[in-house]
């Protein structure tokens, strides 16, 4: 899939190109896009660090920005400043991309005479979604390339296959790690850095599956894509379970923990 005379427009128009780069397939094949129109000129990352950011994902831009020689921001949104977003309400995400918007703003200070112009990887699948983040982008005058190209999910990972990402193409979802957290329960830095290093040992065994350690009031729960849940063995079943309660224990938590099958957004309790 070549990058279609809609995104390219998209890509080209602004003066100076921001990028929110998460280290998700969407944000990076953006990215990456943007490099392919516009080369190493007047583009820019920002990568926000945050306990609620796989340590994975960082690595990966980190990578990428420096093999694209693109220049990389890399800053503290401030989200884990604000008791709005640590109460986790079920609008979490409005305070989280406020924070991030508000804060590449003041980029604009290092462009003295160019105007900056702040995208995201936001494809038009996420349009059907509850997404409140994009009430803050919105706000803050974010554009959306893939939006404004037609481009669903399955085109932005046709797209990064063609500009030869073939490992990003294949990445699963991954939103944010206070998104494993139940809705109304706080959210912590060191909660996060359990579930992902959790998550992290369990793609260590498994391969680059979906998964997700879900954080309730009374229990965790590792959710397995279905293929990788219904194809474990009763062993690997009890080696999951036994290194979780490891990483739980150094943290110094201690709850009953299950598997089970993969369902989007079931830490998310709406109304």
């Amino acid at each position: 899939m070549a990058i279609s005379a809609e995104l390219h427009a998209a890509l080209q128009t602004p003066e100076m190109l921001v990028i929110a780069v998460s280290g998700g397939v969407d944000s990076l094949t953006l990215a990456a896009a943007a490099h392919r129109v516009r080369g190493r000129e007047n583009v820019t990352l920002c990568h926000a660090l945050s306990p609620a950011v796989p340590g994975d994902a960082s690595a990966r831009v980190r990578r990428l920005a420096g093999q694209w020689q693109l220049r990389l921001e890399v800053i503290d949104a401030g989200e884990f400043d604000d008791p709005d977003y640590l109460r986790n309400p079920v609008n979490r995400c409005y305070y989280c991309k406020t924070h991030l918007y508000h804060t590449m703003s003041r980029l604009q200070a290092h462009f003295q005479g160019t105007s900056l112009t702040i995208a995201s990887g936001t494809n038009t699948d996420d349009l059907g979604d509850y997404r409140p983040g994009l009430i803050a982008a919105s706000e803050h005058g974010v554009v959306h390339p893939f939006v404004e190209a037609g481009m669903d999910k399955a085109a932005v990972r046709a797209l990064a296959h063609s500009l030869g990402l073939t490992d990003i193409s294949r990445l699963p979802a991954a939103p944010c790690l206070s998104s494993r957290i139940e809705t109304g329960l706080p959210v912590e830095a060191d909660t996060l850095l359990m579930v992902d290093a959790i998550e992290k040992s369990v793609r260590d065994r498994l391969g680059n599956i979906t998964v997700r350690c879900r954080v309730r009031h009374s229990e965790y729960c590792i959710e397995l894509d279905d293929a990788s849940f219904t194809s474990l063995t009763p062993a690997s079943h009890r080696q999951l379970l036994s290194q979780a309660r490891r990483i739980m224990a150094d943290h110094g938590r201690e709850a009953p923990v299950t598997l089970a099958a993969y369902q989007q957004g079931s830490a998310f309790l709406h109304g």
